[in-house]
């Protein structure tokens, strides 16, 4: 690839030439064999200052319709919002995708979402990676509060997820805590249990095809309930 066509989020391979070109230098998942830059995983090409990378496809979220994402707003223009929903894109929410009607003559769009708040809300559409649309329309989309916020990795969201949201209800049910899990593997999380419940999370994410792990997330959140319990009521014996 010559250097006027180097730009960012290239589909590549490993192996790829990225770009022949000493000026530049490689960055993580990427080497230099005499004067290219070539691609070590299978990702997207990153170009930061004279810096060439690349983000593998396996830790990073790729936008599509209908996801539920925690996104958050950063940035506010005249027609709505600019949010944050992966390293590779931003996603714009548009007036029309709000649930009220607003007159812009008479209020500013910071009086209804401002700068870092966070949202969980519906891609609507998705053209390019850097024409991503998402409306707050959804039944499921809401303002996010005070809560804990991890980084998961996009690939191990389904298996948090569980059969037909099988996991995820029985940790919602047994901890009690509100918890928004987004496909672009930011997870939201409110509650008393809050920190347990980012150590099971962690524990499906490290361990995602384990043998028997329902039923060891079913104990760890037994177990904390009766702690729990211990706590509120005292040990009697």
């Amino acid at each position: 690839m010559s250097e006027e066509f180097l730009k960012n989020r290239d589909f590549v391979v490993p192996g790829d030439e990225i770009l022949k070109s000493m000026d530049y230098l490689p960055g993580r998942n990427t080497y230099r064999e005499g004067e290219s830059i070539h691609a070590k995983k299978l990702g997207l090409t990153s170009v930061s200052g004279r810096v060439v990378s690349v983000i593998p496809l396996n830790s990073v979220y790729i936008p599509k319709a209908g996801d539920m994402v925690v996104a958050r707003v950063i940035d506010i223009q005249s027609n709505g919002w600019v949010l944050y929903v992966s390293p590779i894109c931003n996603a714009f929410l548009s007036l029309s995708g709000v649930r009220q009607y607003i007159d812009t003559n008479r209020m500013s769009l910071a009086s209804v979402y401002s700068i870092n708040n966070l949202l969980y809300t519906n891609i609507s559409a998705v053209n390019q990676l850097d024409s991503v649309y998402v409306t707050m329309q959804d039944p499921k989309a809401r303002k996010l509060d005070d809560g804990r916020l991890i980084n998961i990795n996009p690939a191990k969201i389904p298996r948090i997820i569980g059969k037909e949201g099988s996991m995820i209800t029985m940790i919602k049910n047994k901890s009690g805590c509100r918890i928004c899990i987004g496909q672009n593997g930011i997870v939201w999380i409110q509650g008393r249990e809050a920190e347990a419940v980012i150590e099971i999370l962690r524990l499906i994410e490290s361990q995602p095809y384990a043998e028997g792990l329902t039923d060891k997330v079913a104990k760890m959140l037994d177990n904390m309930k009766a702690e729990e319990i211990k706590d509120d009521y005292g040990d009697e014996s």
